[in-house]
């Protein structure tokens, strides 16, 4: 284990306090994931990630529980998308294999960092992103950046594909991390509601 290992990582936050972060934000709107997100966590896995950054969302509760929870998965919470961008470039130059999970919006904060750190030093990395503010959505402030960030994406080059059943989830989060690996950049994958649900 490195020095940013699980137990030296754990120690920043621990699960009980990770909850209550959660509630925080959440407003009592807690969306359990059920058997999709054990199947997200176990293909990152099995793709090779082994070190995760999370940002609090109400569709990704459960599997940033997962997450967290798991003794083999490095795992950094953080409150702003950006930094948890620079601290996947940290931990990659370390050695390890980097994904983010975050609510799309997050993708206006990160922009910057994924354009001129990521994708100029050429940093591979998975951003499973829920995708808010697209069908279903009962918030309307989720609207505007749910409907600009896959062009958002587009406009710094930065591949995005779309994740809807659970048809797909191993396929497409291998697919996509090898893809990631390849170009030796971010990409992006957007999870939907019903899939975060199921």
């Amino acid at each position: 284990m490195s020095v940013l290992s699980k137990a030296n990582v754990g120690k920043l936050d621990n699960p009980a306090r990770l909850k209550i972060n959660h509630q925080a934000v959440l407003d009592g709107d807690d969306i359990r994931s059920g058997a999709s997100s054990t199947r997200i966590l176990d293909s990152l896995k099995d793709a090779g990630v082994n070190f995760v950054v999370t940002v609090p969302c109400s569709l990704l509760t459960e599997l940033i529980e997962l997450v967290d929870s798991d003794e083999n998965m490095a795992h950094v919470p953080v409150t702003r998308e950006e930094e948890g961008i620079g601290v996947l470039a940290g931990a990659h130059f370390g050695g390890r294999n980097v994904a983010a999970i975050m609510q799309n919006s997050g993708v206006g904060n990160s922009i910057n960092a994924l354009a001129s750190l990521c994708l100029v030093y050429k940093i591979p990395m998975l951003l499973l992103l829920s995708h808010r503010g697209g069908p279903g959505e009962e918030m309307s402030a989720q609207v505007p950046m749910g409907q600009a960030t896959p062009n958002l994406l587009k406009a710094v080059k930065i591949p995005c594909f779309d994740l809807d059943t659970t048809d797909g989830i191993e396929s497409t989060i291998l697919g996509c991390y090898r893809l990631a690996q390849a170009s030796r950049m971010p990409v992006a994958i957007f999870l939907s509601r019903s899939l975060l649900r199921s």
